[in-house]
């Protein structure tokens, strides 16, 4: 239940958008936004592909985005939509004939630059594949792959040359009534990120692609990506995230939940809160939180776990959360449930005992949300 009608400070008042949809996801408008991620295996590759998308798709993915280079890789993308558990989108650059193979493959949204696939003639050829096959297009404009004449004009990548570029692009697509469009303006300077989605954002009404392009390794990427990210996200600035790591892309998309969860803006799994731990902890915290972030992966129910070192914070903490844990004396520490003190549990037990109360309790929530569904289709 959200209480922010009397914690104000918590409120985020998201940008109004319209709506697209991407395969059956809607992306903008009052949606949920959506989380991304990419593939890296050779999309010729068929089987390693259909199993990155798979194991995306488990962690949390909406949508996933696969490249499409070549001739071979438009063959092999009809086989993957069609298995596929997500919408893809087909990434494709320069080439405008892989931008009509994708559309027909059943592509749910090309990602392509309007101005760089060719003349007049060509593009118009592609938008029209997309509309025949209820293909949406992303426009992705990057700092490092600016048109010539805007770094001529601005003379290096800067706010104002992206979002120039990105109107420019709109206006391709709207010249030939197409409208099921949604944009992106990343850089990998956050500041520059920042203030191109601000840009972007007042000019237009289109749904936004957030992401902070080419951000780093896991550590440095995700830090990256939570504060570029978080801060746009926090001014209601966003519609569909990617955060971009050298890293599987199953991080991306647990890292991408994660900032989202932050926010409040999307509630999936098991959200731990947990100490850094110190010498009067009365257990091994982190050891602790780290099985338990592996045991509880399994959990979709959105729900609170508070895992605590010692009662300094661990009472308090546990007032907030479903389930709670916080370390005593003598082997032992103290469960909570629904935020009121349980019954006590031994260290050497406590894992299991949690994973335990904590798939019970996702059990009761699921019944109570199947119950009122049931309810209110009923009235």
């Amino acid at each position: 239940m959200s209480l922010n009608h009397v914690r104000p400070w918590r409120d985020i008042y998201r940008r109004k958008s319209r709506q697209i949809t991407v395969g059956n996801v809607p992306v903008g408008g009052d949606a949920p936004i959506a989380v991304q991620t990419m593939t890296n295996t050779l999309t010729t590759d068929v089987a390693a592909t259909l199993a990155q998308v798979q194991a995306a798709a488990e962690a949390g993915a909406d949508i996933v985005r696969v490249s499409v280079p070549d001739e071979a890789s438009s063959k092999a993308l009809k086989q993957i939509v069609r298995e596929s558990p997500v919408p893809i989108v087909a990434d494709i650059h320069f080439h405008y004939r892989r931008g009509i193979e994708a559309a027909e493959a059943g592509a749910a949204c090309l990602r392509i630059n309007p101005g760089n696939i060719g003349d007049e003639t060509r593009v118009k050829e592609v938008i029209q594949a997309a509309r025949d096959h209820n293909c949406s297009i992303r426009i992705g404009v990057n700092a490092g792959s600016l048109e010539k004449h805007l770094l001529e004009k601005y003379g290096e990548p800067c706010p104002e040359a992206m979002v120039e570029s990105g109107l420019e692009h709109i206006r391709i697509l709207q010249d030939n009534d197409f409208h099921e469009f949604k944009i992106s303006v990343k850089a990998s300077d956050v500041f520059l990120s920042a203030a191109a989605y601000q840009g972007i954002a007042e000019a237009t009404d289109a749904p936004i692609h957030l992401g902070i392009t080419e951000a780093g390794g896991l550590v440095s990427g995700t830090i990256k990506s939570a504060i570029g990210l978080g801060n746009l996200l926090w001014m209601g600035i966003g519609d569909t995230i990617r955060v971009s790591l050298s890293a599987d892309p199953v991080e991306e998309v647990k890292v991408g939940f994660e900032i989202l969860k932050s926010l409040g803006l999307r509630h999936r799994g098991v959200n731990i809160i947990s100490c850094p731990s110190c010498a009067r902890q009365g257990f091994d915290v982190i050891k602790t939180v780290e099985a338990l972030e592996h045991r509880l992966e399994h959990i979709k129910t959105p729900m609170s776990l508070s895992i605590i070192g010692c009662v300094v914070n661990g009472p308090g903490e546990a007032l907030m959360t479903d389930v709670g844990f916080t370390g005593g004396g003598a082997g032992s520490g103290m469960v909570y449930l629904a935020g009121k003190a349980s019954h006590k549990m031994s260290n050497d037990q406590m894992i299991d005992h949690i994973v335990e109360e904590v798939e019970k309790k996702a059990a009761e929530l699921d019944a109570a949300a199947e119950a009122a569904e049931a309810a209110e289709a009923a009235e």
